[in-house]
């Protein structure tokens, strides 16, 4: 091992929070915005591309195989994804020059003033908006859902607005802090809005065994609340579902307090399972307690979201269902009347295949170090910035 890492050219170091950060010239004015668990995140200026930027410096990425593999994981995700409602990585380094060096590296992605949770809490939705935010959404998960990438944390604070009224689904494992948003004489004024999903330090492939502890419970898909049985996309739309049903509501749906609670809220409206559903359960414990259930009806959502057209409603039905195998998906959701006003098909496209061979082995940590020094120097930026700049 070498005894001192020596910095490249062209970089800098400036002091975060109590935390050294060594960037390349080009970023300029850091100021932390946010930070979590898995990583913090700067605002800062690039000066080459002219607009605000995000870095996220993960915590410690090579302090064990498990982190080690979720940001290799992470990386690979973002390097992959290229769609104007996906989150799009504009740059990744490192400031280390050789492999036995490498001890962080910082990623890149488009900077985010706001969020859709923030936005709910200073303003009631309307309709017209409603339509056109989930329609985002909505193509954003069929894309990602065409590589067979499952999110598994969409919730409104993963829906992030930016400063230009763009709405973008991300997760910094972060709360982001920034300005203020509006829409102005809405609907009569156009606004062009990208909604970016982001969080693929918890988003699995679709074939992999998951756990449901990660995912906010306020938007968690029942199946995934009693570990009932293998998941599938189909728990984003029910995410989806509920954070719609906020949109139009005011208020979170189902707001349990634990994990029995929640699914008690969600029976109060999908009404209990049937049968049929009851015996696709993989665990007898859970086919016993549903079974021991007292029976509720299932409620009319039309009663429910009464404010609401007979289209948005529609919407909810095919989403909200008990059984994931009877739920729509995003492609076949976009077809639906709610969202005619803003679908441009020629948008609702899909994802070239991901390769998970290297994301589902069981790696020493230095090969998984390896990889991930590879994915950084084999990274190319986007040839148009459009893709996944604001």
């Amino acid at each position: 091992m070498a005894i001192a890492a020596r910095s490249r050219t062209g970089f800098y170091r400036q002091e975060v929070n109590r935390t050294v950060w060594e960037v390349p010239e080009r970023y300029r004015d850091l100021k932390q915005v946010g930070t979590g668990a898995y990583g913090t995140v700067c605002s800062a200026w690039d000066r080459r591309s002219g607009t605000q930027v995000a870095i996220k410096k993960l915590h410690r990425p090579f302090q064990s195989k498990l982190f080690a593999k979720r940001a290799y994981r992470e990386l690979r995700l973002l390097k992959h994804m290229k769609h104007e409602n996906v989150i799009g990585l504009l740059d990744v380094f490192t400031a280390e020059i050789l492999l036995d060096q490498l001890r962080d590296f910082y990623l890149v992605m488009p900077f985010m003033g706001t969020d859709l949770g923030k936005l709910m809490k200073m303003e009631r939705l309307s309709e017209d908006r409603v339509q056109f935010l989930v329609y985002q959404m909505l193509k954003g998960l069929k894309y990602i859902h065409s590589a067979g990438i499952i999110h598994r944390d969409l919730k409104p604070g993963n829906l992030a607005i930016n400063p230009d009224c763009e709405l973008k689904v991300k997760h910094f494992e972060t709360k982001i802090y920034g300005l203020d948003f509006f829409f102005s004489n809405w609907p009569n004024f156009y606004i062009t809005s990208l909604l970016q999903i982001l969080d693929f330090g918890l988003a699995r492939q679709a074939v992999s065994e998951m756990t449901g502890y990660v995912v906010t419970r306020w938007y968690r898909a029942p199946e995934v609340i009693l570990n009932w049985m293998h998941y599938t996309q189909t728990v984003d739309i029910w995410s989806a579902g509920c954070i719609m049903a906020e949109m139009l509501l005011g208020k979170p749906l189902f707001k349990g307090n634990d994990h029995l609670d929640q699914l008690r809220e969600i029976m109060k409206i999908t009404g209990t399972p049937t049968p049929d559903f009851v015996v696709k359960l993989q665990s007898q414990d859970a086919r016993n307690y549903i079974r021991s259930l007292s029976k509720v009806p299932k409620k009319d959502l039309h009663f429910v979201f009464s404010k609401a057209s007979s289209n948005a409603v529609c919407v909810l039905e095919k989403m909200l269902l008990l059984d994931p195998e009877c739920r729509v998906s995003a492609s076949e959701a976009l077809e639906l009347p709610f969202f005619s006003e803003f679908r441009d098909v020629e948008e609702e496209t899909e994802a070239l295949p991901y390769d998970q061979t290297l994301d589902n082995a069981d790696l020493p940590l230095d090969q998984w170090k390896r990889h991930t020094f590879t994915e950084i120097l084999t990274f190319r930026p986007p040839r148009d910035s459009r893709e996944t700049s604001l």
